[in-house]
Parts: structure tokens; sequence; C-alpha cells
């Protein structure tokens, strides 16, 4: 099923914009995230300075991996053979060494510009129950800038994947969104955390209603954005000026709207989860993986589902061989 007549069925291009961020991951108690001041669940900015202070005291090792929320979605994409570029700006440094080559390996093609400013960090700290409250020092991704932008950056895109952490910088997801809306492709919206759509509440409703085509959110995103708190009511406010709008509802699954129909998607495996870093992030990886190899809604949903459990069941966003070994059966069954 096409859904988009208008875009080329050979294209499977999937281009992602974002913040190019090492991810700091540390697993500690709900108490020590009310020591740091931070709203749980929640995104704040800091400087360097507090994530040096913080890790300090960390009680347990933290695990360094690459991150960005469209970074992670790139990556999934890759890992499930896809092809996807991403678009970030990174630091002359050796943490921003160590991302474009772990990219490379992810089969994710870098096209990252470069700062001498430090790359960027989130520290970012696990509860027991799988709720990541995140600490954000752009860095060198804080410098992108709107002529940064050009026609080349999505040229032959199907979909251009954009994350909602750029709405903190206006000029550059406008200049985003038009650059990408004129190359033809698709664009792909993923909130960000609650308190950054609050904050950007204007700008998002103006970019959603102009130039959006698949708008993804979880439950706390979606009442920060839309005000609704019933599900039905909230999805409906999602969908109304985007062809697809998702709502993700965490262990019980999404719900995918197309053309006033909705699609509702049973969650993938059973085990507990560890750690939801990515998990939003690895669902539109499958998603969208899905969109562009032309497969029906419900099976796009599915794949995105698989994802986001398999990421929950480790520390961090990455996916390890045996989750993707298991991703790529379910993979076998669509084709």
């Amino acid at each position: 099923m096409q859904l988009f007549p208008n875009i080329e069925v050979d294209k499977k291009l999937i281009v992602g914009v974002g913040n190019a961020l090492i991810d700091i991951l540390a697993y500690e108690g709900e108490d020590f995230v009310k020591k740091t001041g931070a709203a749980i669940g929640g995104m704040t900015y800091v400087e360097k300075e507090f994530i040096e202070q913080t890790l300090a005291i960390l009680s347990k090792q933290p695990i360094t991996v690459p991150g960005g929320s469209a970074c992670n979605t790139n990556v999934g994409i890759g890992r499930l053979g896809g092809v996807t570029r991403f678009i970030g700006k990174c630091g002359n440094d050796e943490l921003g060494t160590f991302f474009e080559n772990d990219l490379k390996r992810q089969n994710v093609e870098p096209a990252l510009l470069r700062s001498n400013s430090p790359t960027g960090r989130v520290l970012s700290i696990v509860t027991p129950d799988a709720q990541r409250s995140m600490f954000t020092c752009l860095g060198a991704a804080a410098e992108m800038l709107p002529q940064d932008i050009s026609e080349n950056c999505f040229e032959n895109a199907a979909v251009v994947h954009i994350e909602g952490y750029l709405l903190f910088n206006p000029q550059l997801i406008l200049k985003v969104l038009k650059t990408a809306k004129a190359s033809g492709a698709l664009v792909s919206l993923d909130l960000p955390s609650y308190n950054v759509v609050r904050e950007s509440h204007e700008l998002l409703t103006h970019i959603v209603e102009t130039s959006v085509d698949i708008l993804m959110a979880n439950e706390d995103e979606a009442q920060a954005y839309t005000g609704q708190a019933d599900e039905a009511r909230a999805l409906n406010a999602l969908a109304e000026k985007v062809d697809i709008a998702v709502l993700k509802i965490g262990a019980r699954g999404s719900l995918i709207t197309h053309n006033n129909e909705m699609f509702p998607i049973d969650p993938q495996g059973s085990g507990h989860a560890i750690d939801s870093t990515g998990a939003g992030d690895l669902w539109a990886a499958g998603f969208l993986y899905g969109l562009v190899s032309g497969y029906a809604l419900e099976q796009c949903g599915a794949l995105g589902s698989a994802c986001g459990y398999e990421v929950c069941q480790v520390m961090g966003a990455n996916i390890p061989e045996a989750g993707w070994e298991r991703i790529r059966e379910l993979v076998k069954q669509f084709s």
C-alpha cells in the first residue's frame, strides 16, 4: 500500500536532523534525581560543569554511547538495513571522532558539521521504573546554523525526520522544514519531552499546521501539546493537521491514525523494561523503515513496537545483536 502517491516509490533514503550528542547513562534512584532539582522524566539544559559535578557523585560507573534523538532513529534504520543519513554538528575532539566512527559502523552516512566547541553531552539518570531524566549540554550541537542546511542535504530523500529538540533553535528548524519540503520529502517530527513541548508550544503549533506529514508523540508529550489527557481525544488532536499521527502508549503498544482510520498496535514482547532511553527513537526507526519499504501501516507499527521493546531491555539506546536478530525475523514476515 503506497500511502503517499506523490512520493517516488524507489526513494528509500531517510535523513535525520538533530543534535549530535554523546549519551552518558547512569542508573540511580528517584531520591538522587530529586537532589538534582530535575523534573523526573523531563529534560533540562545545563552547563558542562553541572554534568561533571553530577558524574562525580554517581554511585555506579556510567555507560557512554553516541546519542541524540534523531541520531538514535538513524542508527536503528541503519541496523535494519535501511538507507539513512544523519545531519548534525559535533566538536573537533575525541568524542566527535567517536561519534562519526560509530555512525559509519552502524550503516549511517554521517553528514557532520564540525566546530571547535566540545561535542555535546546528555547525562541521563535512569530510575528503577525505567524512567529517564536528562541533563543536556549541547556544546557544538547548538552551533548548527540555518545556512548549514542546503538542498543537497535532502537530495533523493523519501523522509526527513526531525527531532523535536530543535524547537529551541527556531530559525534552524524553520530552515530545515522549508528545505525538506522543497526537496519533495515527507517531514516526520518526533515531539521532544513534555516540558520542551510546553515551552515551545506556539512555534510547534505553527510548524505542525504548515509543514509536518508524520507526527509522533508519547502520552505526556501529546497531553502537553493537545491539552487532552484522554488518549482518543489526544490522538484526534494530533491528527488534525497531519497525514499520519502516532501516539505511543508504552507497554500497551501504540495508536496510529491515517485518513480518519485508527490502527491499534499491540506491544511486542512481555519483558520488564530496564531503561526507556531511546524507546521512542527506535519506535520511529522501525516505523519509518517500514514506511519507505512499502509495508502496511499495521506492519510499520508492529516493527516500531518491536524496536521500542528491544531497546527497553538494555541500558542505553543501542539494541544488541540478539535483539536485532529477533527484529529481522519479524521483518521477514512482511517481505
